[in-house]
Order: structure tokens, then sequence, then C-alpha cells
């Protein structure tokens, strides 16, 4: 399972009306990649794929993910920082071994 906070799922919903995006989700996933050996990725998408896993979270925020993807991001909580220095979606991930400096990949 993957919990979307409140204040990630306001985020999805605002960037997708921003892009006029009226249905569908987010797609999270993982590839291989980054300093930490794998890195989290991100795609609107209208529909979730076959096979995927669709998760809502607050205000009927999706976000669709990949069987494969799934194995490493089972029990994440999807976050949205907004700090002054790094405003973005941050993964608070059990599976993560290890994480590089700037967040945006780990080891598993």
């Amino acid at each position: 399972m993957i919990e979307i906070s409140e204040t990630a799922a306001r985020k999805i919903r605002s960037l997708m009306a921003k892009q006029g995006i009226s249905e569908g989700g987010l797609r999270v996933g993982v590839k291989g990649g980054g300093c930490s050996g794998l890195s989290y990725t991100f795609a609107w998408e209208k529909e979730p794929r076959l096979g995927d896993e669709v998760f809502e979270g607050p205000e009927g925020a999706k976000i669709f993910v990949d069987k494969k993807s799934h194995l490493f991001l089972d029990g994440t909580t999807l976050d949205y920082d907004t700090a002054l220095l790094g405003k973005g979606f941050v993964f608070h991930n059990p599976n993560a071994k290890s994480t590089c400096g700037c967040g945006s990949s780990f080891g598993a």
C-alpha cells in the first residue's frame, strides 16, 4: 500500500488543474539510476495501465504504480514538502536502505 498525504493530494489536484487535466492521476515509479542506484519517476496519465496498482488519497488524488515499482514502494507515504529550499514531492520509503543527499534516489 502507498499512502498519499493531504499536502501531496492537494498538490496533485492543483497541478492537474493547472495543466487542464480533469481525469487521471500521477504515475509514480522506480527506475535504475541516480547516485544511490534507484530513482523515482513521475508522469501524468489519464488512466491506469493494465496491471497497475491504483491508490487514492484525500481529495480524490490518485497515483498509478506498476507492479515492479510497487515492490520498492510498498509502505511508502508520498508527501509534498513546501520548504523554501526544496519544494517538491517527498517519499517516506521504509524500503530505502540508503538515500542520496538530495533525496531523489535511493538504494534498496
